[in-house]
């Protein structure tokens, strides 16, 4: 797929979003500022209004939108997403830069910052501090992209490319299942299993989006228990995944009746907003092993978080 060109700037660490209008006929020689209102009704007509006459709305060719735009189908809207400080306040860690090079960032990210802008995430994210960060200014900070997942309530190492010339590379890494990542979680203590304990299911998307169901069928899902330190009624485990389903290690170490310490998805989950910051997922991206494709030299790195 090409690469969509956008006309607007990083603004405050935030990269533009796009909207490409669709060919409906119902919106065809009306204002744009009608089509808004109508499939996006919960931002209001007047914030619209605001929005398109701010020269922060523009289109491909970077020309800014106004309330009087008409709507042209197949036209793309590059804009800025908004949130209210109100609603995203500052949360309260702070990542650690652990190394740059010419191709990588690799950080150790604190519990309960999110990745990217999502949701009710914009400010508040790893990237959009990154990008923000001076010791990186040298860098071409829009280029900065995440090169695997990890989930905001989940702390530890994460690998960042900013070189688009070999960003494909690294990617391809976690393809091929070439990267070997070590995770440390605190959950109930079971004695009565024999570790190194290797588990195996298939998940599927659970019918709220953002959790994993284990269901019948062929495993797709494989993990690695061994048990680290017994601490009486809970102890510290090191957990290797051998596959990447979202949400692996909670689901199988639930399964176990062994659910993640203050784990506020599994086994039932928590009003999104509830967050607790005295009681963060014990769950710990500790260590990232890899070869280098770039350079061929075995990188290591390990989180300075501790369990």
């Amino acid at each position: 797929m090409k690469k969509r060109s956008n006309p607007l700037p990083l603004l405050n660490g935030i990269k533009p979003s796009y909207l490409v209008l669709p060919h409906e006929k119902e919106f065809y020689g009306l204002p744009l500022l009608h089509f808004l209102c109508t499939r996006f009704p919960f931002v209001g007509e007047e914030n619209w209004r605001r929005r398109l006459n701010s020269g922060f709305v523009v289109g491909a060719d970077g020309t800014p939108f106004n309330e009087h735009t008409v709507f042209e189908a197949g036209e793309t809207m590059f804009y800025y997403r908004e949130t209210s400080r109100d609603s995203e306040p500052r949360i309260p860690f702070e990542e650690k830069i652990l190394f740059v090079d010419e191709h990588l960032i690799v950080v150790d990210k604190p519990h309960f910052l999110p990745v990217i802008p999502s949701g009710r995430f914009l400010r508040e994210t790893l990237l959009t501090r990154l990008r923000l960060r001076p010791q990186l200014q040298h860098l071409n900070v829009a280029d900065i992209t995440p090169i695997h997942r990890l989930d905001k309530d989940t702390a530890g190492v994460m690998l960042l490319s900013h070189n688009p010339a070999t960003r494909r590379d690294y990617q391809t890494m976690f393809q091929n299942k070439t990267v070997c990542k070590t995770y440390q979680a605190i959950a109930p203590t079971r004695t009565d299993l024999a570790y190194p304990l290797n588990v195996s299911s298939r998940m599927v998307r659970g019918e709220k989006f953002f959790t994993t169901l284990e269901v019948e069928g062929e495993p797709n899902a494989h993990t690695t228990i061994e048990l680290i330190e017994n601490r009486g009624a809970f102890s510290l485990y090191r957990l290797t995944p051998h596959t990447g389903k979202k949400h692996q290690l909670r689901v199988h170490m639930m399964s176990l009746g062994m659910p993640l310490m203050n784990d506020a998805l599994y086994p039932v989950p928590s009003a999104a907003g509830d967050e607790d910051y005295g009681k963060p997922l014990k769950l710990l991206a500790k260590r990232i092993e890899f070869t280098d494709p770039i350079s061929g030299q075995a990188r290591i790195f390990e989180s300075g978080f501790e369990f």
